[in-house]
């Protein structure tokens, strides 16, 4: 596992087909080139107690306080006999049908922890109840979980109250919660004491109740309550004129359809609820714009909200929340460098093993990226420039003899010492 981790990782977006090549200039943890059929035993081999396993003992490892950020992407698949491989909201606009895949990421350790293959026509809102259940029997403990507003349902929210799990996510601004509280600062949030120069946004906060409900089968009733949460509202000026100039520019393709009568079926309903049409013989059609409705749809324009059981500041709730994009940039490694963007595998056991070996290969970059980063190697080195400074480095082994590493370089010892490792012994 640890081999083809290696190669998936040093050599960027290759199939495993090129493996028995590069095996033969690298040293690695596999005493013996892996071909393609080891390569599908090996993904065949792995079971799902291993991984829960795997799981359990990687979330030990991470850091006390810190949020996870949970979140879906697509993965675009040749075939369709596999049972989960359906067709879906793809998120690359990809039209292959396609499995999901679940990850969980630490914000903190820049670490991935879990991740779960789903079906390609499961929406987000559907998965969070799982990821609960699985949390709890990997005995994780106290977890603060980070989310987009994909997640967001009554349900959801009651069942993290009910697990007490600590959680930020994004809501949308049409929530009638959020609507009530964003009536009574709409006006009055755009103020020097609610700006914060370092995001150029106004940020206001309140308490306020969730109204809890908990559903028992074994009793049959429902238990009723109250619960805290600190509501954070938003207010980005660019963000609201960016919103107003696509809301016109949607308005001038309505009117343009309208006037030169190419109307389209789809767009119906927004005819009727931004124009008074009216049409006479003589004078033909008039438009006339409805602008109760327009006003009304501009109101909530660059505003934006958070619901947190715990963060009670709006700028650390904010930065929490942005914090979130590591999982995008993880789905990004696995798609691109780690050659996730479209599986041809034919058999469950197959990608369910694969797709583990990748989420270990995950781990190494992960990892990799964050000392990149805490050390500032970014200012001096891409990811792929560094591992070719590493990469040169040579090794001997004769029969009978221990291996013996070439010369490295000054600057190559400190580039292992930046990163943690050890650098390997010279002779």
């Amino acid at each position: 596992m640890l081999s083809i981790a290696y190669f998936l990782i040093l050599e960027d977006r290759n199939s495993l087909i090129r493996f028995p090549k590069w095996d033969r200039t690298h040293y690695r943890p596999h005493g013996s080139s892996i071909s393609a059929q080891r390569s599908s035993d090996l993904f065949a081999s792995i079971t799902e107690e291993g991984k829960l396993r795997f799981f359990g003992l990687q979330g030990k490892r991470r850091m006390e306080n810190e949020y996870w950020a949970y979140d879906t992407t697509s993965i675009s698949s040749y075939s369709e006999s596999l049972k989960q491989v359906k067709y879906g909201v793809n998120k690359d606009n990809d039209p292959l049908p396609q499995i999901n895949l679940a990850l969980l990421f630490g914000e903190e350790s820049g670490l991935p922890f879990y991740f779960r293959k789903l079906a390609g026509n499961i929406s987000d809102v559907k998965t969070l109840k799982k990821l609960l259940a699985d949390l709890k029997s990997l005995d994780y403990g106290k977890v603060k979980l980070v989310m987009d507003r994909g997640f967001y349902s009554e349900d959801n929210i009651n069942s993290l109250y009910q697990g007490n799990l600590k959680f930020l996510i994004s809501a949308k601004v049409s929530l009638k919660l959020v609507q009530k509280e964003l009536n009574k600062v709409r006006d009055s949030i755009r103020t020097r004491i609610n700006y914060n120069s370092t995001y150029q946004l106004y940020a206001h906060s309140n308490t306020v109740e969730w109204n809890y409900s908990q559903r028992r089968p074994q009793k049959g009733d429902v238990i009723k309550d109250t619960r805290r949460m600190y509501l954070h509202i938003y207010y980005n000026s660019e963000k609201a004129l960016e919103h107003e100039n696509r809301f016109n520019e949607m308005l001038d393709m309505l009117e343009s359809e309208l006037t030169t009568g190419n109307r389209r079926a789809e767009n119906e309903k927004q005819y009727a609820k931004y124009f008074d049409i009216s049409e006479t013989p003589v004078r033909g059609i008039k438009i006339v714009p409805r602008q109760d409705a327009i006003t009304k749809a501009e109101q909530d324009y660059g505003f934006f909200a958070l619901m947190s059981n715990e963060i009670k500041d709006p700028i650390k709730a904010l930065e929490t929340y942005r914090n979130k994009d590591l999982v995008e940039k993880a789905f990004g490694n696995l798609k691109e460098r780690l050659n996730l963007r479209r599986t041809a595998v034919s058999s469950e056991s197959s990608l369910d093993g694969k797709l583990f070996v990748q989420f270990v290969a995950l781990i190494y970059m992960s990892y990799l990226k964050k000392k990149m980063s805490d050390e500032r190697l970014f200012q001096i080195y891409t990811m792929q420039e560094l591992l070719d400074e590493l990469d040169v480095i040579e090794a001997f082994e004769n029969p009978g003899n221990a291996l013996r590493i070439g010369e490295v370089t000054k600057k190559q010892e400190e580039l292992y010492k930046s990163l943690g490792v050890k650098p390997p012994n010279t002779l």
